[in-house]
């Protein structure tokens, strides 16, 4: 099935970005200001910056109040605007070196008038606009001759290109390109019509930046689309320890293996197949209807697809070696992905997304792989509550991060620390969504009578003694209204 960047989409991308507490220097918006020649500026500010702040791409957004962030809805159409005689976007390309593959989206949000231009990250130079470069300095666009600092840092981060933009192989020709590549399901899971030509085709994967001509006539091959759309990840010699390995385990311990599945082409191609061989591998528990049997998986499979999208998107792909691996035992999967997080395991379910490989988040939202950015772990806490399994334990070991899902468990057979972290993972999704926990709330994620409201009251108090909660009102003395915040809160 084909999936396209859909208005949905971009309305999740601009309700993402409105969030931001005030413009940065990979991000601008505007009202009704359609100047080509601010424009043009601002493409060659924005393009140069998103490579000093480490992002794949930058957005100039109309209809949106740049101080409150209010939507205005906009009057501007790219579709519509001119330069003299010429359309926007082709007087655009023209005065831009090297030009970028930009978009304008315009759609609906919030029931007014929206138009998003997506600018890509300067690749191998600054980018220039009738000969000149710009930065963005705060939220200022300046003339980047003018800052000698960031033009050296500049130049210095293109010689330190992100991962996905160093190249997976060099010097080949167009054969060789679409032999390694499997361009067909990377242009479907696009929403890209397959183009009629071998030119168009070539054309078409360098304007997405997954592969470029280089000087010598022939093409070379970034490791993003490598990563995401290989036949083979082996043909590619340094991705090949990067295939996901799903292994299943005779017991709860690692003594026996049963049996052990490899992922072989990319990623993105090879996502729901791997997603199919953990299903296969899974136990499974039977639950009975009203008049069948069923059998379903052990672990919700949103959970299982959520923190697979995540172990690929946060790895570490300097950490030579190491793929991402899934480990099947009698009473838990764990999830392990090289490279330890940037941000502290406690806070998965709260912090501001960070992305070692922006690039590749970027591209595996567009493919719906995964969605909108920040909400993997909201959706697997609220997954394992909603199907009363313990709680998720997340956590470092050596140079490798994990995450584990548990199999069923009445709460009276848990441990002290996984009460713990069941109530502070409910603390934290509960004020996620601006509601604090309360005795009540907990009582009901961990099925636990109203009888025995005792024990629960028992595990709040050593969740605040380890430090994991507080109280929302410290003044407030009745025990029945007493309600509780994650620490951080």
């Amino acid at each position: 099935m084909t999936i396209n960047r859909t208005p949905d989409y971009y309305r999740s991308l601009v309700k993402e970005l409105l969030a931001y507490p005030k413009e940065t220097s990979w991000l601008e918006f505007k009202h009704n200001n359609a100047d080509p020649q601010e424009i043009g500026e601002y493409i060659s500010a924005l393009a140069n910056s998103a490579v000093l702040e480490g992002k794949s791409h930058s957005y100039l957004i109309w209809g949106i109040d740049n101080d409150t962030h209010d939507v205005l809805g906009t009057t501007f159409s790219a579709r519509s605007a001119t330069k003299g005689n010429e359309e926007l976007e082709n007087w655009l390309l023209r005065l831009l070196s090297p030009r970028p593959h930009f978009r304008f989206i315009e759609f609906v949000y919030q029931d007014k008038n929206v138009v998003l231009l997506e600018i890509p990250r300067a690749s191998d130079r600054p980018v220039q606009f009738e000969g000149r470069e710009y930065i963005r300095i705060g939220s200022y666009k300046k003339s980047l001759k003018d800052f000698p600092d960031q033009e050296r840092t500049l130049w210095r981060l293109f010689d330190n290109t992100p991962f996905e933009y160093q190249l997976a192989v060099e010097h080949v020709s167009s054969d060789e390109v679409l032999a390694l590549l499997d361009y067909s399901h990377a242009f479907e899971m696009l929403g890209i019509p397959l183009p009629e030509s071998r030119a168009s085709i070539m054309s078409r994967l360098e304007e997405e930046q997954l592969i470029r001509r280089n000087t010598s006539g022939k093409y070379d091959i970034f490791n993003l689309a490598a990563i995401l759309f290989a036949k083979e990840l082996k043909m590619f010699r340094h991705l090949g320890r990067k295939k996901v390995r799903v292994i299943i385990y005779e017991g709860d311990s690692r003594i026996q293996t049963i049996r052990e599945v490899e992922q072989h082409n990319g990623y993105a191609i090879g996502f729901e197949e791997v997603l199919k061989s953990i299903d296969l591998l899974l136990p499974r528990n039977e639950v009975i209807g009203k008049a069948f049997r069923r059998e379903v998986p052990m672990f919700p499979p949103l959970a299982v697809r959520e923190l697979l999208a995540n172990a690929l998107i946060h790895q570490d792909f300097l950490i030579t070696g190491a793929g991402p691996m899934v480990e099947i035992f009698a009473n838990r999967m764990e999830i392990t992905n090289p490279g330890t997080p940037l941000v502290s395991t406690d806070r998965f379910l709260d912090a501001s997304p960070r992305s070692r490989n922006d690039a590749l988040a970027s591209l595996m939202r567009r493919m719906s792989i995964c969605e909108e950015r920040g909400t993997g772990i909201d959706k697997v806490v609220f997954q394992t509550e909603f199907y009363q399994l313990p709680a998720p334990l997340f956590g470092t070991k050596l140079e490798s991060t994990f995450a584990v899902l548990f199999a069923p468990m009445p709460s009276s057979q848990m441990d002290k620390a996984e009460k713990i972290r069941a109530c502070y993972l409910h603390a934290c999704l509960r004020y996620v969504t601006q509601k604090p926990m309360t005795n009540s709330t907990l009582r009901e994620r961990l099925g636990i009578a109203e009888k025995n409201k005792s024990i629960v009251s028992r595990i709040i108090r050593d969740a605040l003694e380890a430090g994991f909660l507080k109280l929302k009102d410290p003044t407030e003395e009745s025990k029945k209204l007493k309600s509780y915040l994650p620490f951080w809160a």
